[in-house]
């Protein structure tokens, strides 16, 4: 018979922590900007034309928000499109490999 030769004991490397998804960001810059310029949900919802619920789950990310939706939400921040796609690309920049997009 032959010798039983141990294993060589290694610790687990950590898995990487998954990319956020675009969602994900975009609803942490809307709530964000809400909170800095201190409204309600209920305030950017109704000017937005959205119920509060849905703008809610929008900033927790749990929602992908259309075009149309995503315009007017921003639109009642007094944000230009350009504003929130620049501070989502600084949000995700230091981060390595694509972004998840999720539907």
């Amino acid at each position: 018979m032959g010798d039983l030769l141990p294993f060589p004991s290694r610790t687990p490397e950590p898995a990487p922590k998954p990319e956020p998804l675009w969602r994900e960001v975009v609803g942490r810059e809307l709530r964000g900007e809400r909170l800095r310029q201190e409204r309600t949900l209920a305030d950017v919802a109704e000017q937005a034309g959205v119920s509060t619920q849905y703008l809610s789950e929008v900033e927790r990310g749990l929602k992908e928000p259309s075009s149309e939706v995503l315009g007017a939400v921003h639109g009642a921040l007094g944000l230009r499109l350009f504003d929130l796609t620049g501070r989502v690309t600084r949000r995700l920049g230091p981060m390595s490999g694509p972004v998840c997009l999720a539907s």
